[in-house]
Parts: structure tokens; sequence; C-alpha cells
């Protein structure tokens, strides 16, 4: 396992990556600095602990919202009733219809957060 030296507001930590992770810590870092700065330039809160825990909640609010947005973007489409034999003539045109409404909702669910299912 790879050490790699990163700063969080200010301070550097010795943190142990897998080897080809350092790109995905180093944006985590990123994300976890911003968030704490951001807390701590408010000025409400003034110890470290306390701007950690709140960052971290802040960060775990914000992941929970992406994987609700998620699963709505990807949750099954209720089945239609049978179609009578008078609409069956356009069932193609339904079924093709339904098939591009479920390949949009997975795009949009793909490009929310650029991971695969």
């Amino acid at each position: 396992m790879k050490q790699v030296e990163v700063q969080i507001m200010g301070q550097s930590y010795l943190l142990g990556c897998p080897e080809g992770g350092e790109q995905q810590l180093r944006e985590a870092v990123e994300r976890v600095d911003a968030a704490m700065c951001k807390i701590r330039d408010a000025g409400k809160v003034k110890a470290r602990d306390r701007i950690a825990v709140l960052a971290s909640l802040n960060l775990a609010f914000d992941l929970a919202q992406r994987e609700a947005s998620l699963a709505a973007a990807v949750a099954p489409v209720p089945p239609s009733p049978p179609p009578t034999p008078a609409a069956a003539a356009g069932a193609s045109d339904v079924d093709d219809s339904r098939a591009a409404q479920l390949i949009q909702r997975l795009d949009q669910a793909l490009a929310g957060d650029g991971h695969l299912l």
C-alpha cells in the first residue's frame, strides 16, 4: 500500500492508498478539505473536531441524496395493461417509446455521478 501525504485545513496527514487509487484519494481529500474550510470560514464553529463532524455529516447527506436520486431514476417502469386487439397494431410504437424513455432515464442516472451501475 502506497503512502500519500495530503493536507486538510492546513494540517498534514499521511494516508495509506491502494495502488492506482491516488487520484481518487486526492479528489476525496479535496472534497473534505473544501467542506471543512467552508464551515470554518463561516465562523460559527472553531473546534477542528466539530468542523470535521459537521463536514462529514454534510458529505454523507449529499451522498444519500444522490443515491436516492439515482434509485428514483432507475426505478422500474410500472407495467402497462395489456393492449386491446384494436390497439395491438400500435403496440410496437408504445414499446419503442418505453424503451426510449428507459434509455433516457439510464443516461440521466449514469451522468449524475459518472459511475456505472
